[in-house]
């Protein structure tokens, strides 16, 4: 009978960045949201399918009562490179007007997304945007945007795990892996 190899130990992904490094810097990020936000009721929206693993584990690291929604955006589609156009797939339940925003991302790469996300939720008429993006690939930016509080940086790799996804494929996956050839 052949060896299977599993997804979790597949010959096509190496390590990045292991589970426990990801669970430890989310606590980080978590304890400096609180102190950032004490006293306040921030509202953290997940951009859907990717960060919903990170938001998951960063809500449960923020000692604070918050909020949450979830919008859908696509850039990339089946592809491993942006396509450059922003498109909302799900748009959000709630109003933002009045609201202190988290938005909480996977991955910062070439700035599109977040930058048309962070001037829709202006126009929306938010009170203040900060961005929480588990990796930062700064290499690859073409439009300028400031994460305000950041897991990684991380060369430019196309990598999966941990909510990212090359086809759907992957985001099950406890550590940060690159995807090879």
């Amino acid at each position: 009978m052949p060896e299977t190899t599993s997804e979790f130990t597949s010959p096509n992904l190496s390590v990045l960045i292991p589970a426990d490094k990801i669970r430890e810097r989310i606590r980080e990020m978590g304890q400096q949201i609180a102190s950032d936000y004490a006293g306040r009721r921030p509202e953290l929206i997940c951009v859907l399918k990717g960060a919903m693993i990170f938001l998951s584990d960063l809500a449960r690291a923020i000692d604070l009562n918050l909020t949450f929604d979830y919008i859908a955006v696509s850039s990339y589609g089946k592809e491993k490179s942006s396509s450059g156009e922003v498109k909302i797939v799900k748009d959000l339940d709630e109003p933002l007007q009045g609201r202190d925003i988290i938005l909480v991302e996977d991955i910062l790469d070439t700035g599109l997304t977040l930058s048309y996300l962070v001037n829709s939720f202006k126009a929306r008429g938010a009170t203040s945007i900060k961005i929480a993006t588990l990796l930062n690939k700064p290499e690859r930016r073409k439009v300028e945007v400031h994460a305000d509080y950041i897991g990684f940086d991380i060369p430019d790799e196309f990598v999966v795990g941990y909510g990212l996804d090359y086809a759907e494929r992957y985001r099950n996956l406890p550590y940060i892996g690159v995807v090879k050839g």
